[in-house]
């Protein structure tokens, strides 16, 4: 019997580069066997060979910024509703490709549009743009499709502000060791990091993602130890280099983006990772870091306290240097407690957020018949 043809709309990175893109790779990963997957994205050498039996439909990736991404949407929904028969599954990601969804109704009859997080709460965007990201909301919130969030407390909002049902289906992690522990110490040799480093990481390196209160407690904590900070900078330069400025005294290493194994490998050899986000949707990096063992701080915005407890994670509050600084000293003084905050994590994504358990999750939505 022939399998369900089930299409990925709205991602761009095929292979992955953490985030959004991370999330569906992982869900087409475990849903390979029962459907027949494609994926829109953007042209890479990799695509078409990422994962076996997945149908990579590839796209070139326009400049102008959102609006290349705004095109890109629409030329991929055209391509969708003159190519694909229409018994297939739609699956969209982020609010910002919904706008387009009316669109794919008046061909496909089972479509869900999954948020992943409200954009216009990043610094990254200008007042338009966030205008913009609430508009994109609207369309999602009134798109006809069945809605799901990965993100507790915004499924919440949008029930609270919208009066619509948004079935909140958590982050999943795949424990498995992909660690390139060679490309990792290459990394940190040619930096001439020897000694124990303290980490953070993030796809892309902005001020809600909480690096300067990291800095700022570290600074007052008058730490010696190197600091690796991995991530894309392009989004805000201007940002980075008032932090270089401003911590010259700290031992800081901007090294970029780093692909999955090579990140893996790097959070495997830090002595303590730091996680200072003022905003996330439901972070993929937390329960990748967690999943390692390495020790971890995190701050108490509640899409990260939805995940762990105070038994399962160290965690300081939010945009508090002060607070960071102490429970940095706290764990150095309690080694063996950080560890069995770790092993209980570990533990948790283990039995509640492995993607084999959060894909029968999915299964069920496609089943649903849709519902205004």
């Amino acid at each position: 019997m022939p399998k369900q043809k089930l299409i990925f709309y709205g991602i761009k990175y095929f292979p992955s580069k953490g985030g959004t893109s991370r999330v569906a790779e992982n869900l087409i990963r475990n849903l390979n066997i029962l459907y027949d997957i494609s994926i829109y994205c953007y042209k890479h050498p990799k695509a078409k060979g990422n994962v076996d039996g997945v149908n990579a439909i590839e796209f070139p990736a326009l400049p102008f910024g959102s609006a290349g991404v705004f095109i890109y949407f629409f030329i991929t929904a055209i391509h969708l509703l003159f190519t694909q028969k229409k018994t297939a599954i739609i699956h969209a990601h982020k609010t910002d490709c919904a706008f387009f969804v009316p669109l794919l109704k008046i061909k496909f009859k089972n479509i869900i549009a999954t948020s992943h997080e409200a954009p216009y709460k990043r610094d990254k965007w200008s007042a338009l743009g966030r205008i913009y990201f609430h508009l994109m909301e609207w369309f999602f919130i009134h798109s006809g499709a069945k809605l799901t969030s990965i993100s507790k407390p915004l499924s919440e909002y949008y029930e609270e502000k919208y009066n619509r049902k948004v079935t909140f289906i958590a982050n999943g992690i795949d424990v498995r060791d992909i660690y390139d522990l060679k490309a990792a110490e290459e990394i940190l040799a040619g930096n001439q990091i020897e000694e124990p480093f303290i980490m953070f990481s993030a796809r892309r390196i902005m001020s809600t993602k909480g690096l300067h209160t990291m800095l700022e407690a570290l600074h007052l904590l008058k730490s010696t130890k190197p600091i690796v900070v991995c991530g894309d900078i392009e989004h805000a330069k201007p940002y980075v280099n008032s932090l270089k400025q401003k911590y010259k005294n700290l031992k800081l290493f901007f090294i970029g983006f780093v692909e999955l194994p090579t990140l893996m490998g790097l959070l495997k050899k830090a002595e303590l990772f730091i996680f200072p986000s003022e905003t996330e949707g439901m972070s993929i990096m937390l329960l990748e870091v967690t999943a390692v063992g390495t020790p971890i701080i995190s701050s108490d915005i509640p899409e990260n306290t939805q995940v762990f407890t105070n038994e399962e994670m160290l965690f300081f509050k939010s945009k508090d240097s002060v607070d960071l600084k102490d429970k940095i000293e706290f764990s150095y003084a309690n080694k063996e407690k950080m560890s069995e905050y770790s092993k209980k994590a570990v533990l948790k994504i283990k039995t509640s957020y492995k993607w084999t358990i959060i894909s029968e999750d999915y299964i069920h939505i496609y089943n649903k018949p849709n519902k205004r």
